[in-house]
């Protein structure tokens, strides 16, 4: 810290604390303390890294260094590097891991709240900065806070489909999910034997016998969370443990059934598409209709033609050329980056190998898909050659025996294993094989 800064701090150090949460005799709770504070920090350093590496993984799967169109991200830098091509199997993979990333991001919710509520002191710790150390610590102690609150709710509204955010939720998802692990990595290094010491200050199961009239406060610490004047005890710390835990296990109950599917899908209270299913062989889940994104049955109705593009002349198909041509069936399911997919449907309609093949590309490294979609951020994407080359990567035609419904990408549409939903494009127009990127 300069001089001038130092001086500062000795300056507000003189200062008397503002009056409320600034000063240590507000906060009275008599269970507040290092050990509770570190028993959720632990839950969180567990979960945190597996809800990044998730996400990452996400990322991935959008193939963005394929094409600006699958990766819109702007000025990402370093920050957008990519390590391997996604694969296409298992076919249930994307499912898994954003599956992982959604359900876990909601169960950690109680968790989170409870750790900031257990460390709520520090945020009105007084003076702000004492020493340069201190001062980073608490520059961390913001962000990790910010960044963490920005990131749970962002996700939790995009998984609701309640988008209020002021610009793309990728974007602003992807630049916090720096921030926040940037954050939480700092913190970590700073807070890690602090940690583990109240831990071992503690035992769990002598806590987890202890109720409320046996409860008494922690010895005062350092980092001043416990209460200088506690109050008498009105919940036990186990208690405080079951109420987290329970709100969590219940967060899990009515979530992890959107991506498990099958008898649990019933149980998925907060998943947005689980409810108003048509019945029949179309009967299954869709994130966006037809009419959400401006797709009307006369932009797929008899005019419409595919447009094949490869080497050498384009060619054009109508729907019934295309349905005369050697079909191929796959079973595969759908799965969103909201978290939520579909049991396997049955698939049928034209190999992308062999629509590579009928555009003079057959080693194709990658495909421009183009949708009849109005412009908008995901009416093109780029597939890369492994998913071409994919035996049940398809241009479907038909799902489960019937013509494909207007919602689920009449006249045709893509369906890759383990892609996400976004980039297995509906109402599907030209397709554009490509020897390299464009």
């Amino acid at each position: 810290m300069s001089g001038s800064a130092a001086a500062l701090a000795e300056r507000l150090g003189r200062l008397p604390a503002p009056p409320g949460p600034f000063r240590p005799r507000f906060w009275r709770s008599p269970i507040r303390g290092p050990w509770l504070t570190s028993v959720f920090g632990l839950v969180l350093l567990l979960g945190i890294p597996v809800l990044f590496v998730t996400g990452a993984l996400s990322y991935a799967a959008y193939n963005p260094d394929l094409d600006p169109l699958n990766d819109q991200t702007p000025d990402k830098g370093v920050l957008g590097f990519y390590l391997f091509d996604w694969p296409t199997d298992p076919s249930w993979l994307y499912r898994l891991t954003q599956g992982v990333h959604v359900t876990l991001g909601v169960v950690l919710v109680p968790v989170l709240l409870a750790k900031l509520w257990s460390v709520i002191p520090k945020l009105f710790e007084w003076p702000p900065a004492r020493s340069a150390a201190h001062a980073l610590e608490r520059l961390s102690l913001l962000m990790l806070v910010g960044g963490a609150v920005f990131e749970f709710a962002t996700g939790i509204l995009n998984i609701q489909l309640h988008y209020v955010f002021p610009g793309s939720f990728y974007t602003l998802h992807f630049y916090g999910a720096w921030v926040f692990i940037a954050a939480f990595a700092v913190h970590v290094a700073l807070r890690l034997g602090r940690m583990v010491r109240a831990l071992r200050s503690r035992s769990l199961l002598v806590e987890l016998r202890t109720g409320r009239t046996g409860t008494r406060p922690e010895p005062p610490d350092a980092d001043g969370l416990v209460a200088p004047e506690p109050a008498p005890p009105t919940i036990a710390r186990r208690g405080a443990l079951a109420l987290v835990g329970s709100g969590s296990l219940a967060l899990l109950v009515v979530t992890a059934g959107q991506s498990i599917g099958g008898r649990l899908r019933g149980t998925a209270l907060l998943a947005p598409h689980n409810r108003d299913r048509d019945s029949g062989p179309n009967g299954f889940q869709v994130n966006k209709t037809a009419a959400a994104v401006g797709v009307t049955a006369a932009m797929v109705g008899p005019d419409w033609r595919l447009e094949l593009h490869g080497s050498g002349p384009g060619r054009v198909f109508t729907r019934e050329q295309l349905l005369a041509l050697p079909q191929r069936s796959a079973r595969l399911p759908i799965a969103c980056v909201e978290g939520w997919s579909t049991e396997d449907q049955h698939w049928s309609g034209l190999p992308l190998a062999d629509l590579a093949a009928l555009a003079g590309l057959p080693d194709a490294a990658n495909v421009l898909v183009e949708s009849v979609q109005p412009p908008g951020p995901y009416t093109s994407v780029v597939l890369r050659g492994n998913q071409i080359r994919d035996p049940r990567s398809l241009l479907a035609l038909r799902v489960n025996g019937a013509e494909l419904s207007l919602d689920h990408g009449y006249p045709a549409r893509i369906i890759v294993p383990a892609n996400p939903g976004v980039n297995n494009t509906k109402w599907v127009g030209r397709l554009t094989f490509r020897t390299g990127p464009a």
